[in-house]
């Protein structure tokens, strides 16, 4: 028996992918109930149809077979939200667009939702950060910000001064 391949990651890492978090702990423990009896297929068997229409049109088809009908591959869905994108926010977009988002807006979430079209399983696989402002988590970056800083004046304006906007742009 061959020892057991390493599930390839959804996304490969972008420049500005940052704050990954992974829920395959969560997709195993949600099967193990599921293979034990104590949940039914139908209780996880329930894409909504809009998810299950953008796994048609925009979903990134995977090798990986359904694990509860074992008939079709799976596909993965890639949603963005974030307060810059504003209509575009909770859209499903490919998986080549992404980049192009990433260097367009400063920061947005991604939720990567793996959906069998066959029988409506649906799992949040992952989500992340994207964004031109993860360009500035590069090493040496926090010192050039902190030497911009300290030269622009006093620090208290600096700080407050991104808080102060988005206070602004919330009373809109």
């Amino acid at each position: 028996m061959s020892p057991p391949r390493p599930e390839p990651r959804t996304l490969v890492r972008m420049r500005t992918q940052r704050q990954v978090v992974d829920y395959s702990l969560q997709k195993r423990a949600l099967l193990r109930e599921v293979l034990s009896g104590r949940l039914g297929t139908y209780e996880v068997c329930d894409a909504s149809p809009y998810l299950k229409n953008a796994a048609r049109f925009h979903g990134e088809p995977t090798d990986r077979r359904c694990p509860i009908c074992r008939r079709e591959n799976l596909t993965l869905v890639h949603y963005i939200y974030g307060d810059e994108l504003k209509q575009s926010a909770g859209q499903a977009r490919t998986r080549t667009e992404l980049p192009v988002l990433a260097m367009t807006f400063r920061e947005f979430q991604v939720y990567v939702v793996e959906v069998c079209r066959a029988c409506a399983w649906n799992h949040l696989v992952e989500q992340f950060l994207l964004g031109r402002d993860g360009l500035n988590d590069e090493p040496g970056a926090e010192a050039a910000a902190a030497v911009g800083s300290s030269t622009s004046g006093s620090s208290a304006t600096g700080v407050g001064a991104p808080a102060t906007k988005r206070r602004r742009e919330a009373r809109r």
